[in-house]
């Protein structure tokens, strides 16, 4: 079907973010309700079973928790908004960077009587990382114990102090009836949040000093963006600065991404109204974020593209959902040229050509078939077999590769198997799908027991592709104990001879090589350098060492764990005219690596986690206490609203199974945490000692 054409400044991708339960979901569907989708509110947790648009898997419905970033569309006064509801859950969090790498701006939603909480900062990071331009709303400031001010002190205390009221509430708690609009110095009441309009009013007089300081403010702000205006402003003052100088001023400072809006009220409300206004004012077009840089496959250099219909083809594929009804979708962020139904396109991440099937828009799990998408939109395709997330489509004529997006390697493992022979079959399709969907979801086969691994990024995470295998693919299974992943490495150097020489009548085996091993850089992986001169090694047998090496490595030498961070120099060796081959340097580098791992001091990392625990005060003694028995390291402990206290430590992922439980139980019910990885660790000896025993007695 034909859609409403709307021209690239009218067009917003936007993400909305924020920390578990500050409202997200709830938010976006005061939107899809305002702008005339849904003809009624759906709750994330639906007493009369209308659950929200966007959490629209059955685990959504039931644990009240966004866990896939949902994808809408929606239309206000003459713009089109795409809009991703993604989940505030750490484990989650991969969903929440995928979007952010192809959303032009974002709304982070607070908790208004939290502020800003664990989740918030990591959210808060990752758009700063990709750049994306934000507005902030404080959400839930008509409940007890909801605060506009003070939850803006937390934003100020601990993302940045660039962050300034756009609006005021009027009211407090319960009371809040609307704002004050401080660009135009007009009120906007309702008598009920589910009001069809706002009412446009004079300010009240009580609130009248307190608006004109904050837009004072606001307007000092804004003109740092225009000198003209700063000059302006120094010599004739406020009054000079007419409302669309205002506007276009703050929308200036607000796309340099180091500025944010601040607007609040409640989330299901008419009052989003006022939100939506800001979106299409502040928030960037694709035009505002410009061109696009990739790197021509053929040649490697680099390559821009112009958000524009008539450029060729550029398309990022950013997530992959399983429809019940249609099969695999790919949501793609089309950046220049048209991604047309029926077409062909070149993967330049595999070097395959696939054909576009159909496209959809999606609003949440319904779909509107259409038959293009253009420049700087968002839709879903149906028919690429092949493609992935991180993907790039692009022109066949005029290939292009974007950037990926990289995941973080997964910490938590659980061993799985069928219950039942009927099972097995499923569970193999089930963990691929499960897998093409979510890239921080990985599964291997342990080769010494023969078990299928799921590795996933938290318990909850697990739990849910667990449930979801269940449900959508019928299939039961046997789950083992939680595992962590841990990782060998080296602190010292070692410089061996791996020699393999067999001689059993006729052609023997030879290869002989000498390697040196030294710790790489936190985080940079393997290394393998040949400084091999004069031939010693002939150069086809390097290949083949460096590929007995990686095999070495990754099967573990002390513990059965996978090796990184270490650097391989292959730098002497001989060889035999007859009896070397490329197994036999191959052997000679395994030989070598066991020999020099042992030798460099080899050491035992896991993963540690951030901790972070919100605690009513009493309980505070008792969490801390529990923390160091789990070989914690507290880092920082602050005050928040409400007597609550915040804890933060860096705790080893070994010793957090099953915390969110005993959390509840110390606190009987009252504290609450969150975690994320840190980074890997060296374990103590004592502790290392005893898993590499545990590990051999297997």
């Amino acid at each position: 079907m034909a859609e409403k054409h709307v021209p690239l400044k009218d067009l917003r991708n936007i993400g909305i973010i924020a920390h578990i339960d500050a409202g997200k979901t709830t938010t976006t569907e005061g939107i899809l309700y305002r702008t005339g989708i849904n003809h009624k509110i759906g709750e994330v947790r639906g007493a009369n079973g209308d659950s929200a648009t966007t959490d629209w898997m059955a685990q959504e419905k039931e644990r009240g928790i966004t866990i896939t970033s949902a994808a809408v569309t929606c239309f206000w006064k003459d713009h089109k908004i795409n809009i991703i509801d993604t989940p505030g859950h750490i484990d989650f969090t991969a969903e929440v960077e995928r979007s952010l790498r192809v959303l032009d701006g974002a709304v982070t939603i607070f908790d208004g009587k939290m502020g800003v909480e664990a989740q918030s900062e990591t959210v808060w990071r990752q758009a700063n990382k990709y750049g994306v331009p934000r507005i902030c709303f404080i959400n839930k400031i008509n409940q007890t114990g909801g605060d506009f001010y003070k939850s803006l002190g937390t934003i100020h205390a601990r993302l940045t102090k660039n962050a300034l009221p756009i609006h005021l509430p009027i009211g407090f708690e319960k009371d809040i009836n609307g704002v004050v609009d401080l660009v135009e110095m007009k009120a906007y009441t309702y008598t009920d949040y589910a009001d069809h309009e706002l009412v446009q009013g004079e300010i009240p007089t009580d609130m009248l000093e307190k608006a004109q300081n904050a837009r004072s403010l606001l307007v000092e702000a804004a003109v740092e963006a225009d000198d003209a205006l700063f000059e302006r402003f120094l010599e004739q003052g406020e009054e000079s600065i007419t409302i669309p100088e205002l506007k276009a001023a703050l929308r200036k400072r607000v796309l340099g991404g180091n500025f944010f809006l601040v607007s609040g009220g409640d989330g299901r409300g008419v009052i989003v109204e006022k939100l939506l206004d800001i979106m299409v004012d502040y928030l960037p077009s694709p035009l505002d974020v410009d061109a696009i840089w990739g790197i021509n496959p053929k040649t490697g250099e680099e390559i821009e593209r112009k958000p524009s219909e008539t450029a060729p083809l550029a398309g990022l594929a950013f997530k992959i959902a399983t429809d019940p009804f249609v099969g695999k979708l790919i949501f793609v962020r089309v950046y220049s040229g048209k991604l047309m139904a029926g077409s062909y396109v070149l993967n330049t991440t595999t070097g395959e050509k696939e054909r576009v099937g159909r496209i959809v828009r999606m609003h949440a799990d319904k779909r509107e078939e259409i038959e293009s998408v253009s420049a700087g939109d968002i839709a879903a395709v149906i028919g690429l077999k092949d493609t992935f997330t991180g993907h790039t489509l692009s022109d066949p004529a005029h290939p292009i590769a974007l950037e990926s997006i990289t995941f973080p390697e997964p910490p938590v493992s659980i061993a799985v198997e069928p219950k039942t022979k009927a099972d097995q079959e499923k569970m193999g399709i089930a963990l691929q799908r499960l897998a093409e969907e979510d890239p921080t979801f990985r599964v291997h086969t342990d080769e010494e027991t023969g078990q299928t691994i799921m590795s996933g990024m938290g318990e909850l995470h697990l739990d849910i592709l667990v449930d979801r295998m269940r449900r959508e693919f019928n299939v039961e299974a046997n789950i083992g104990e939680p595992q962590v992943a841990f990782r060998e490495s080296i602190k010292g150097t070692s410089d061996v001879q791996g020699k393999h020489a067999k001689q059993s009548g006729g052609r023997g085996q030879y290869g002989d090589v000498w390697i040196k091993f030294e710790p790489n850089e936190p985080g940079k992986g393997f290394e393998f350098f040949d400084e091999i001169k004069g031939g010693v090694v002939p150069q086809e047998y390097r290949k083949p060492v460096e590929a007995g090496v990686r095999e070495t490595l990754d099967s573990g030498v002390i513990a059965g764990y996978p090796v990184v961070d270490v650097k391989a120099t292959l730098h002497d060796g001989s060889y035999h005219d007859v009896d070397s081959s490329e197994l036999a340097f191959k052997l000679a580098g395994a030989l070598a690596t066991r020999e020099g791992i042992r030798q460099a001091k080899p050491i035992l990392l896991e993963p540690v986690m951030r901790v972070e625990v919100t605690t009513p005060e009493e309980f505070m003694g008792d969490v801390i206490g529990d923390l160091n028995s789990r070989r914690g390291r507290i880092e920082a402990m602050d005050d928040l609203n409400g007597g609550a206290k915040l804890v933060k430590a860096i705790v080893p992922l070994a010793n957090m199974f099953g915390y969110t439980n005993d959390i509840r139980s110390m606190s009987q019910g009252r504290a609450a945490s969150t975690m994320e990885l840190a980074q890997y660790e060296e374990v103590p000896p004592n502790v290392a000692q005893e898993i590499i025993e545990k590990r051999s007695s297997k």
